[in-house]
C-alpha cells in the first residue's frame, strides 16, 4: 500500500477510542473497545486494502482505519 502514511513496524497509538474493535483474524469478529487501553500503543503487523491497518496491542491484533491512528510518543510509553 504505497499511499498508506504507516510502514510495518511503526509505534501507533488510537486518536479516539473506537464504538467496536475489528480482530484482525481471517474471519473478523467485532469485540469490545475496553480491550485496548487509550494510552496503550501498538506496533503496526500489516498493511490491508481500503487504508486498513492491522494493529498489534496487549490483548490481540485489531483493524483500524489509518485516519484513526497517530504516531506513538515512544519517550511516553517507555516509563
Amino acid at each position: 500500500m504505497p499511499d498508506s502514511p504507516w510502514s510495518i513496524g511503526d509505534a501507533v497509538a488510537l486518536i479516539a477510542r473506537p464504538r467496536y474493535l475489528k480482530s484482525a483474524d481471517p474471519m473478523p469478529m467485532l469485540r469490545p473497545p475496553d480491550l485496548v487501553d487509550p494510552s496503550e500503543l501498538g506496533e503496526v503487523v500489516g498493511l490491508k486494502a481500503l487504508d486498513q491497518v492491522a494493529v498489534k496491542f496487549r490483548r490481540g491484533t485489531f483493524l483500524f482505519d489509518a485516519a484513526d491512528l497517530e504516531a506513538a510518543d515512544l519517550q511516553a510509553g517507555s516509563t
